[in-house]
C-alpha cells in the first residue's frame, strides 16, 4: 500500500495553460503537472526563478487528476476567453512586435478536480513536508494564474491505496475522467508538454497521460 496526498482544485476560474504563442493562450481541460508544481512551489515558498528546486519538486511525485463530474450538480465546466492588448509581445517569427497586439487567454469556469500525488522514496521533497506547506502556505497558491483564486482549502486528505486511481476512488464524487501517469485500465493516451526542464528559460518536456472514464469508482 502507498500513502497518497489528495488535493481539491476548485474555484470560479482555473487556467492550466497549454503550449502557446504569446497572442493565444489556450487552457488545458485538466490541471497540468507544471501548474501543480507551481502551486505546490508557492505553498513551499519557492518562486519561478528557482528552477532547480522546482525541477526537484517535479521529480518527487507521481500524479493523477480526476475531472470531477457530480450528478447532483446541474452545470458543467465551461471555457471563457479574455481579450486584452499587450506590448511588447513576441510574434510567431520570434521577433518582438513594436505595436500592441490583441491577445486571448482562456479560462475554465465552474470546474472541480481531485488530484492524487504519491511521493517517491528518493525524491527531494517528502510527503510530510508538502502536507505541512499545503496546510500553511508561505506564498498564496492559485489555480494556474494569479487571477484564479482557490474556492476552498487545497487539502482533501491522505489515504492508503494500491494505485493512483484507487486513491481517487476514495473521494467523492466517484465519477469523472481520470488523467493519470499510471497506464492501468486506461482507454486512451495523450502526450502533454508540461514537465519543467532545468535552465533559465521557460522550457518544458513531454510526458504520457493515460485517460479513463470512471463512472462508479473502484472497489
Amino acid at each position: 500500500m502507498t500513502r497518497f496526498l489528495l488535493l481539491k482544485l476548485v474555484g470560479p476560474m482555473q487556467a492550466w495553460g497549454e503550449h502557446t504563442l504569446e497572442t493565444y493562450r489556450p487552457v488545458h481541460p485538466f490541471p497540468t503537472r507544471s501548474g501543480l508544481v507551481g502551486l505546490l512551489g508557492a505553498c513551499l515558498g519557492l518562486d519561478g526563478q528557482q528552477r532547480a528546486e522546482l525541477c526537484a519538486l517535479d521529480a518527487s511525485f507521481r500524479l493523477a487528476v480526476r475531472a470531477d463530474q457530480d450528478p447532483r450538480r446541474p452545470y458543467e465546466a465551461s471555457t471563457i476567453t479574455d481579450f486584452h492588448t499587450v506590448s511588447p509581445v513576441r510574434r510567431a517569427d520570434g521577433q518582438l512586435s513594436p505595436y500592441p497586439l490583441v491577445t486571448r487567454r482562456e479560462y475554465l469556469c465552474d470546474a472541480s478536480f481531485t488530484a492524487a500525488l504519491a511521493f517517491l522514496p528518493d525524491g527531494r521533497f517528502r510527503h510530510e513536508e508538502v502536507v505541512a506547506a499545503v496546510n500553511y502556505p508561505r506564498h498564496t497558491p492559485y489555480l494556474g494564474r494569479r487571477s484564479c483564486p482557490l474556492g476552498r482549502p487545497l487539502l482533501e486528505g491522505e489515504v492508503m491505496a494500491e494505485s493512483l486511481a484507487a486513491a481517487l476512488a476514495q473521494v467523492p464524487p466517484h465519477t469523472g475522467v481520470i488523467y493519470s501517469e499510471d497506464p492501468e485500465g486506461h482507454h486512451s493516451q495523450l502526450r502533454v508538454r508540461d514537465v519543467i526542464l532545468p535552465g533559465r528559460n521557460r522550457s518544458f518536456g513531454t510526458r504520457w497521460v493515460y485517460i479513463r472514464a470512471e463512472r462508479e469508482g473502484l472497489a
